[in-house]
Protein backbone atom coordinates (compact mmCIF):
# COMPACT_ATOMS: atom_id res chain seq x y z
CA UNK A 1 0.00 0.00 0.00
CA UNK A 2 0.95 3.63 -0.37
CA UNK A 3 2.13 5.73 2.66
CA UNK A 4 -0.96 8.04 2.55
CA UNK A 5 -3.35 5.13 2.78
CA UNK A 6 -1.38 3.72 5.70
CA UNK A 7 -1.58 7.01 7.48
CA UNK A 8 -5.36 7.24 6.98
CA UNK A 9 -5.86 3.84 8.36
CA UNK A 10 -3.83 4.77 11.46
CA UNK A 11 -5.97 7.91 12.05
CA UNK A 12 -9.20 5.96 11.69
CA UNK A 13 -7.91 3.39 14.13
CA UNK A 14 -7.15 6.16 16.68
CA UNK A 15 -10.65 7.75 16.32
CA UNK A 16 -12.30 4.39 16.75
CA UNK A 17 -10.33 3.81 19.92
CA UNK A 18 -11.51 7.19 21.34
CA UNK A 19 -15.13 6.35 20.58
CA UNK A 20 -14.80 3.06 22.37
CA UNK A 21 -13.29 4.75 25.47
CA UNK A 22 -15.97 7.43 25.59
CA UNK A 23 -18.69 4.82 25.30
CA UNK A 24 -17.25 2.90 28.16
CA UNK A 25 -17.14 5.97 30.36
CA UNK A 26 -20.74 6.82 29.60
CA UNK A 27 -21.83 3.40 30.49
CA UNK A 28 -20.28 3.68 33.98
CA UNK A 29 -21.41 7.21 34.69
CA UNK A 30 -22.54 8.15 38.30
CA UNK A 31 -23.99 11.35 39.95
CA UNK A 32 -21.85 14.27 40.88
CA UNK A 33 -21.11 12.74 44.20
CA UNK A 34 -17.97 11.40 42.83
CA UNK A 35 -16.76 13.38 39.96
CA UNK A 36 -14.05 11.83 38.11
CA UNK A 37 -12.10 13.61 35.50
CA UNK A 38 -10.88 11.59 32.71
CA UNK A 39 -8.08 12.91 30.80
CA UNK A 40 -8.03 11.97 27.14
CA UNK A 41 -5.22 9.79 26.10
CA UNK A 42 -3.46 10.76 23.08
CA UNK A 43 -2.22 8.16 20.64
CA UNK A 44 0.94 9.08 19.09
CA UNK A 45 0.66 8.44 15.45
CA UNK A 46 3.78 7.44 13.79
CA UNK A 47 4.42 6.75 10.18
CA UNK A 48 5.00 3.15 9.66
CA UNK A 49 7.86 2.53 7.46
CA UNK A 50 6.93 -0.30 5.27
CA UNK A 51 9.54 -2.56 3.79
CA UNK A 52 10.09 -1.88 0.18
CA UNK A 53 7.91 -4.01 -1.99
CA UNK A 54 9.82 -7.00 -3.14
CA UNK A 55 10.33 -7.17 -6.80
CA UNK A 56 8.37 -9.97 -8.37
CA UNK A 57 10.43 -12.98 -9.23
CA UNK A 58 10.70 -13.68 -12.85
CA UNK A 59 8.58 -16.62 -13.79
CA UNK A 60 10.45 -19.89 -13.81
CA UNK A 61 11.21 -21.06 -17.27
CA UNK A 62 8.68 -23.54 -18.32
CA UNK A 63 9.99 -26.93 -19.23
CA UNK A 64 9.36 -27.73 -22.81
CA UNK A 65 6.63 -30.18 -23.28
CA UNK A 66 7.95 -33.64 -23.99
CA UNK A 67 6.80 -35.04 -27.29
CA UNK A 68 6.38 -38.67 -26.30
CA UNK A 69 5.68 -39.83 -29.82
CA UNK A 70 8.75 -38.04 -31.16
CA UNK A 71 10.85 -39.39 -28.30
CA UNK A 72 9.64 -42.92 -28.98
CA UNK A 73 10.27 -42.45 -32.67
CA UNK A 74 13.79 -41.13 -31.98
CA UNK A 75 14.46 -44.05 -29.63
CA UNK A 76 13.14 -46.44 -32.26
CA UNK A 77 15.42 -44.87 -34.88
CA UNK A 78 18.36 -45.02 -32.47
CA UNK A 79 17.74 -48.69 -31.77
CA UNK A 80 17.26 -49.39 -35.47
CA UNK A 81 20.53 -47.56 -36.19
CA UNK A 82 22.31 -49.57 -33.47
CA UNK A 83 20.87 -52.77 -34.91
CA UNK A 84 21.86 -51.73 -38.44
CA UNK A 85 25.36 -50.79 -37.27
CA UNK A 86 25.68 -54.10 -35.42
CA UNK A 87 24.42 -55.96 -38.47
CA UNK A 88 26.85 -54.07 -40.69
CA UNK A 89 29.71 -54.81 -38.30
CA UNK A 90 28.73 -58.48 -38.18
CA UNK A 91 28.51 -58.56 -41.98
CA UNK A 92 31.91 -56.89 -42.23
CA UNK A 93 33.34 -59.37 -39.69
CA UNK A 94 31.90 -62.29 -41.66
CA UNK A 95 33.28 -60.85 -44.88
CA UNK A 96 36.69 -60.44 -43.28
CA UNK A 97 36.55 -64.02 -41.99
CA UNK A 98 35.54 -65.25 -45.44
CA UNK A 99 38.36 -63.26 -47.02
CA UNK A 100 40.77 -64.64 -44.42
CA UNK A 101 39.55 -68.19 -45.04
CA UNK A 102 39.74 -67.65 -48.79
CA UNK A 103 43.28 -66.31 -48.44
CA UNK A 104 44.26 -69.25 -46.23
CA UNK A 105 42.68 -71.66 -48.70
CA UNK A 106 44.54 -69.92 -51.53
CA UNK A 107 47.82 -70.16 -49.63
CA UNK A 108 47.17 -73.82 -48.81
CA UNK A 109 46.33 -74.52 -52.44
CA UNK A 110 49.49 -72.73 -53.52
CA UNK A 111 51.51 -74.68 -50.94
CA UNK A 112 50.09 -77.97 -52.19
CA UNK A 113 50.71 -76.91 -55.78
CA UNK A 114 54.29 -75.95 -54.95
CA UNK A 115 54.73 -79.23 -53.10
CA UNK A 116 53.29 -81.13 -56.06
CA UNK A 117 55.58 -79.29 -58.45
CA UNK A 118 58.57 -79.92 -56.20
CA UNK A 119 57.70 -83.62 -55.98
CA UNK A 120 57.10 -83.76 -59.72
CA UNK A 121 60.41 -82.01 -60.36
CA UNK A 122 62.14 -84.40 -57.97
CA UNK A 123 60.48 -87.36 -59.70
CA UNK A 124 61.47 -86.04 -63.12
CA UNK A 125 65.03 -85.43 -61.94
CA UNK A 126 65.16 -88.94 -60.50
CA UNK A 127 63.71 -90.37 -63.70
CA UNK A 128 66.17 -88.30 -65.75
CA UNK A 129 69.05 -89.48 -63.56
CA UNK A 130 67.86 -93.07 -63.96
CA UNK A 131 67.62 -92.59 -67.72
CA UNK A 132 71.07 -91.07 -67.79
CA UNK A 133 72.39 -93.97 -65.72
CA UNK A 134 70.75 -96.51 -68.00
CA UNK A 135 71.91 -94.63 -71.08
CA UNK A 136 75.41 -94.38 -69.63
CA UNK A 137 75.44 -98.08 -68.84
CA UNK A 138 74.06 -98.86 -72.28
CA UNK A 139 76.61 -96.56 -73.90
CA UNK A 140 79.32 -98.14 -71.80
CA UNK A 141 78.16 -101.62 -72.75
CA UNK A 142 77.83 -100.54 -76.36
CA UNK A 143 81.27 -98.97 -76.27
CA UNK A 144 82.63 -102.10 -74.68
CA UNK A 145 80.97 -104.19 -77.33
CA UNK A 146 82.24 -101.88 -80.04
CA UNK A 147 85.67 -101.98 -78.46
CA UNK A 148 85.55 -105.73 -78.33
CA UNK A 149 84.35 -105.87 -81.91
CA UNK A 150 86.98 -103.32 -82.91
CA UNK A 151 89.61 -105.23 -80.96
CA UNK A 152 88.59 -108.42 -82.70
CA UNK A 153 88.65 -106.65 -86.05
CA UNK A 154 91.98 -105.05 -85.18
CA UNK A 155 93.34 -108.40 -84.11
CA UNK A 156 92.08 -110.02 -87.25
CA UNK A 157 93.62 -107.29 -89.41
CA UNK A 158 96.76 -107.33 -87.28
CA UNK A 159 97.08 -111.08 -87.73
CA UNK A 160 96.92 -110.63 -91.47
CA UNK A 161 99.76 -108.08 -91.26
CA UNK A 162 101.70 -110.35 -88.90
CA UNK A 163 101.41 -113.18 -91.39
CA UNK A 164 102.67 -110.81 -94.06
CA UNK A 165 105.65 -109.77 -91.92
CA UNK A 166 106.35 -113.39 -91.00
CA UNK A 167 106.31 -114.45 -94.61
CA UNK A 168 108.59 -111.62 -95.72
CA UNK A 169 111.07 -112.27 -92.88
CA UNK A 170 111.02 -116.02 -93.57
CA UNK A 171 111.72 -115.39 -97.25
CA UNK A 172 114.76 -113.24 -96.37
CA UNK A 173 116.17 -115.46 -93.60
CA UNK A 174 119.07 -117.72 -94.35
CA UNK A 175 119.49 -120.23 -91.53
CA UNK A 176 123.18 -120.69 -90.64
CA UNK A 177 124.76 -124.16 -90.53
CA UNK A 178 125.07 -123.80 -86.76
CA UNK A 179 121.29 -123.66 -86.33
CA UNK A 180 120.03 -126.40 -84.05
CA UNK A 181 116.65 -127.45 -82.74
CA UNK A 182 115.65 -125.53 -79.65
CA UNK A 183 117.51 -122.36 -80.61
CA UNK A 184 115.44 -119.14 -80.50
CA UNK A 185 116.28 -115.51 -81.02
CA UNK A 186 113.76 -112.77 -80.14
CA UNK A 187 114.15 -109.43 -81.91
CA UNK A 188 112.22 -106.15 -81.83
CA UNK A 189 111.63 -104.37 -85.11
CA UNK A 190 110.83 -100.64 -85.05
CA UNK A 191 108.72 -99.36 -87.94
CA UNK A 192 107.39 -96.05 -89.24
CA UNK A 193 103.90 -95.62 -90.82
CA UNK A 194 105.39 -96.13 -94.30
CA UNK A 195 106.33 -99.67 -93.24
CA UNK A 196 110.08 -98.97 -93.34
CA UNK A 197 112.26 -100.71 -90.75
CA UNK A 198 114.20 -98.10 -88.76
CA UNK A 199 115.75 -100.35 -86.12
CA UNK A 200 116.35 -103.97 -85.06
CA UNK A 201 117.18 -104.98 -81.48
CA UNK A 202 117.93 -108.46 -80.15
CA UNK A 203 115.77 -108.90 -77.03
CA UNK A 204 116.74 -112.55 -76.39
CA UNK A 205 119.81 -114.26 -77.80
CA UNK A 206 119.84 -117.87 -78.91
CA UNK A 207 123.35 -118.27 -77.57
CA UNK A 208 124.72 -118.65 -81.05
CA UNK A 209 126.19 -115.48 -82.57
CA UNK A 210 125.82 -116.72 -86.15
CA UNK A 211 122.20 -117.59 -85.54
CA UNK A 212 121.50 -114.19 -83.98
CA UNK A 213 123.31 -112.39 -86.84
CA UNK A 214 121.27 -114.28 -89.45
CA UNK A 215 118.07 -113.12 -87.75
CA UNK A 216 119.15 -109.47 -87.80
CA UNK A 217 120.20 -109.74 -91.44
CA UNK A 218 116.82 -111.16 -92.40
CA UNK A 219 115.04 -108.09 -90.97
CA UNK A 220 117.47 -105.65 -92.58
CA UNK A 221 117.07 -107.31 -95.99
CA UNK A 222 113.33 -106.68 -95.97
CA UNK A 223 113.91 -102.93 -95.38
CA UNK A 224 110.22 -102.01 -95.77
CA UNK A 225 106.81 -103.56 -95.49
CA UNK A 226 105.03 -101.51 -98.11
CA UNK A 227 101.62 -103.03 -97.29
CA UNK A 228 101.64 -101.32 -93.88
CA UNK A 229 101.14 -97.94 -95.57
CA UNK A 230 97.42 -98.78 -95.94
CA UNK A 231 97.05 -99.71 -92.29
CA UNK A 232 94.78 -97.70 -89.96
CA UNK A 233 97.02 -95.21 -88.07
CA UNK A 234 95.50 -96.18 -84.76
CA UNK A 235 96.13 -99.87 -85.37
CA UNK A 236 99.68 -99.09 -86.43
CA UNK A 237 100.35 -97.10 -83.24
CA UNK A 238 98.85 -99.78 -81.02
CA UNK A 239 100.38 -102.88 -82.57
CA UNK A 240 103.00 -102.16 -85.24
CA UNK A 241 105.08 -99.24 -84.08
CA UNK A 242 107.21 -101.97 -82.53
CA UNK A 243 106.94 -105.64 -83.53
CA UNK A 244 108.53 -108.49 -81.59
CA UNK A 245 109.49 -111.51 -83.72
CA UNK A 246 110.82 -114.87 -82.49
CA UNK A 247 113.10 -116.88 -84.83
CA UNK A 248 113.71 -120.59 -84.37
CA UNK A 249 114.96 -123.26 -86.77
CA UNK A 250 111.58 -125.01 -86.65
CA UNK A 251 109.40 -121.98 -87.24
CA UNK A 252 109.28 -118.21 -87.38
CA UNK A 253 106.78 -116.76 -84.87
CA UNK A 254 105.47 -113.26 -84.14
Amino acid sequence: MRPVQSYAIAVLASVALHVVVVGALLANWQPDTARIMVQPQFIEAKLVELAPKAKPKPPAPQKPKVDVAKKQNDEKKRLEKLAADKKAQEKKRLQQEQLKKAEQAKKEKQRLEDQRKAEEKKRQEKAAAERERIEAEFAKALEKERSEVAAKNDERVANSYRQLIQQRLSENWSRPPSARLGMETLIRIRLVPTGRIVGVTVLKSSGDIAFDRSVEQAALKVEQFVEIQGMDPGLFERKFRQVDVAFSPEDLRL
